[in-house]
């Protein structure tokens, strides 16, 4: 599906009285409403560095970003509006996004140690050859993520550390990852 359809998914969802499960279980529709706000927030104000701009215009064969998601994601929530805002600058490339708990359950080819950690983005060249793969989080907010695990954190302070460290990051380490597997792509 593209962007536009995921996004009425996940409206859907929200704003269902009845909505499916796992959005059947309170926490889970409260975490899809919560990233919906902080989805549109970054698509109204997240910013794409000129660094970011200026690799994407370099980019001059097709190519295809697939993004492995759910709505109920909070790091789905903080990088997805910057894929599409970098995807954009270049007309050959183009989003697809495939929910993790459905078919065709893609997310099983891009295990992270191990788990079905999201989002995922796979980025693939015209023949459907895996130029680079990105996922779950920035590299920073994982070592934050890490070492919560390792203090054995409650999911509450988890969820607050995580969203601080997004927050103050602005999207800037997702960029300057994506920079790096961009120039050999």
């Amino acid at each position: 599906m593209d962007f536009a359809n995921y996004l009425l998914i996940s409206e859907h969802l929200i704003n269902n009285p009845e909505p499916p499960a796992p959005y059947d279980n309170p926490d889970y529709l409260n975490y899809a409403r919560l990233n919906w706000q902080r989805q549109q927030r970054w698509l109204k104000t997240g910013v794409v560095a000129d660094e970011m701009r200026d690799a994407m215009a370099r980019i001059t064969q097709p190519q295809q970003w697939i993004i492995i998601t759910e709505p109920w994601c909070g790091d789905a929530a903080h990088n997805i509006p910057f894929f599409e805002k970098i995807a954009a600058l270049n007309p050959l490339v183009t989003t697809e996004y495939q929910l993790r708990d459905a078919e065709p359950f893609l997310i099983n080819q891009y295990l992270t140690h191990g788990t079905k950690s999201i989002p995922k983005l796979i980025a693939r060249d015209a023949e459907g050859k895996d130029l680079f793969t990105w996922g779950p989080r920035p590299a920073g907010c994982q070592a934050v993520y890490d070492q919560l695990k390792a203090e054995k954190a409650d999911f509450e302070r988890m969820k607050t550390d995580i969203q601080k460290w997004y927050n103050e990051d602005k999207g800037k380490s997702l960029q300057q990852e994506l920079l790096s597997v961009l120039e050999y792509a």
